[in-house]
């Protein structure tokens, strides 16, 4: 599992805002009680803000892997078939120089 700083502080944030929570409940002193679950708010919001970064993350690089593999496909296939690559980029460049024109 993945943690950056984000979700390791709002974690932290969270288990504290607890405890002071729990606190504040035992003692009857409401501020203490409303204090904590505020920072619980918070330390959540901050975690799943973390969690968000770590997903885009990793989404990043499956793209960047998944990129580097197709232009290796590519090249490899360029390599062993020039002729038939040749043909296809013709055939796509005749096929987008004929959408551009007006009929």
């Amino acid at each position: 599992m993945n943690m950056n700083k984000d979700r390791i502080e709002g974690t932290a944030k969270t288990m504290g805002g607890k405890l002071e929570e729990d606190f504040g409940r035992i003692s009857g002193d409401a501020k203490s009680e409303v204090e904590g679950a505020v920072k619980q708010v918070v330390g959540t919001a901050q975690d799943i803000y973390g969690q968000v970064r770590d997903t885009a993350g990793d989404a990043a690089t499956a793209v960047r892997r998944q990129a580097g593999s197709l232009e290796e496909t590519i090249r490899e296939n360029v390599e062993a078939r020039p002729y038939t690559a040749v043909a296809i980029a013709l055939a796509v460049g005749w096929c987008v120089g004929r959408l551009g024109r007006s009929y």
